[in-house]
């Protein structure tokens, strides 16, 4: 058993609701090599459902979802179970979404694609305590590209559309797409 499994509860159960099936999963295998429980949900009406049956200990929730948005499941979380900890991750990170986070009792904001550590420190830190900031940052560039492939992805992969929306030309946004993620 590691060193962070012996700092976990005994109920080590934990709510993922994401609504990309890729990263939930991958975020689930994490956590569960963690020693938390993880329970998969796709859908805010899922979740809800989940958390009506048997709430769990922690939640790590995305913000926007096809069907609402992750504060609600939040609120449903803690009206159920109170000292559950859950974290919302986002891929639109603004100061009004994070207020409003942490008002529905969210004990940490964290911006897609959030590493499983970043996840587990957030959900381990003691009250009233910040988690440690994350090793390995992700640089300027890489936050801006994934903020990119977001919005192009949204956009239904419309390279005119995304352009449009992010404010830059067409052609540029052609070059950034073409290229690698940077490090």
């Amino acid at each position: 058993m590691s060193e962070t499994e012996t700092d976990l509860p005994e109920d080590a159960s934990c709510l993922i609701l994401d609504d990309d099936m890729p990263f939930r999963t991958r975020l689930g295998r994490a956590m569960e090599k963690r020693g938390f429980t993880p329970v998969l949900a796709e859908t805010v009406l899922e979740a809800k459902r989940l958390i009506s049956q048997d709430p769990p200990a922690f939640a790590v929730v995305d913000l926007r979802l096809d069907d609402g948005d992750g504060i609600e499941v939040v609120d449903a979380l803690h009206a159920r179970r109170p000292d559950a900890k859950a974290v919302i991750l986002t891929g639109y990170g603004n100061i009004t979404t994070a207020v409003a986070a942490v008002k529905a009792g969210a004990i940490d904001y964290l911006a897609k694609p959030a590493d499983a550590d970043d996840v587990q420190k957030a959900l381990l830190a003691k009250g009233g305590q910040l988690p440690e900031p994350p090793d390995n940052p992700m640089s300027a560039d890489r936050v801006r590209w994934e903020h990119i492939q977001r919005v192009y992805e949204l956009c239904g992969h419309n390279v005119s559309e995304t352009a449009r929306r992010l404010g830059m030309h067409r052609r540029t946004l052609q070059r950034i797409l073409a290229k690698r993620a940077p490090m």
